[in-house]
């Protein structure tokens, strides 16, 4: 598949037209930001680690009934998808109290919930991301009552699926980000973007150590060896 003009570039990935219009190339970047893009810096080798990991992922998820964008990894970097237009609202699902819930509630992280909860931020880095109610994103046409629906149903088996997962691979899946989108060709809503370290929060489960991008937020140090440690883990359970 023949990369063409770039289309899009993300803090993290870069996205190519092919020749094929429902068939996109994405390239993952080491480039690593915190808090809305304030704080900047570099992994090395984190957009082969995500690239790797989040294609596993993807398709242990499609064994398990979830479409995703996933055509085929074609290079360490690279990996072909389908083109999906994005739907504004990132989808955070919640196991374990941590990050910005512990801050906004002025609770202790790990604390662990009965339930999973689920969240919607509006996509918008202008607006710092905020939260979203469903009647707020349904009156802004951001998605209709079905397409939440099938997020919904969609975001709560990819959560069990990966808690089963990671717990495998020692790993507390603490809570994650999902984004969705329409596929161009059939209309569906599928999942895409990514499943790694930097949309994942992973504790381990023996010492409680932070996995993920947490290191880079927090100044924790070993991001890179941090970050391969979670693939080897994810890659010898696959």
């Amino acid at each position: 598949m023949e990369k063409k003009e770039m289309i899009y570039e993300g803090k993290a990935k870069k996205v190519y037209r092919t020749e094929d219009p429902y068939e996109l190339i994405v390239d993952y970047k080491d480039d690593a930001t915190a808090f809305n893009g304030q704080k900047k810096g570099q992994i090395a080798g984190k957009g082969a680690v995500n690239n790797t990991m989040s294609n596993i992922m993807f398709g242990i998820l499609e064994e398990k009934g979830v479409p995703t964008h996933l055509v085929k990894q074609i290079s360490e970097r690279e990996t072909l998808v389908r083109a999906v237009d994005i739907l504004p609202l990132e989808v955070i699902i919640r196991n374990v109290s941590a990050g910005s819930f512990a801050k906004r509630y002025g609770v202790e992280e790990g604390i662990l919930f009965d339930e999973p909860t689920f969240e919607f931020s509006y996509k918008n880095d202008d607006l710092g991301d905020p939260l979203m109610v469903e009647s707020h994103a349904l009156a802004l046409k951001l998605a209709t009552k079905e397409d939440i629906e099938v997020i919904r149903k969609y975001a709560l088996t990819v959560n069990e699926e990966m808690k089963k997962f990671f717990l495998e691979a020692n790993l507390r899946l603490i809570d994650f980000k999902l984004e969705f989108g329409r596929d161009r060709e059939t209309g569906k809503i599928i999942l895409a973007d990514e499943i790694s370290p930097d949309t994942c929060r992973l504790w381990d489960v023996d010492t409680g150590e932070k996995m993920d991008k947490d290191r880079f937020r927090r100044d924790l140090g070993n991001l890179e060896e941090t970050y391969r440690a979670v693939l080897e883990r994810v890659k010898e359970k696959a």
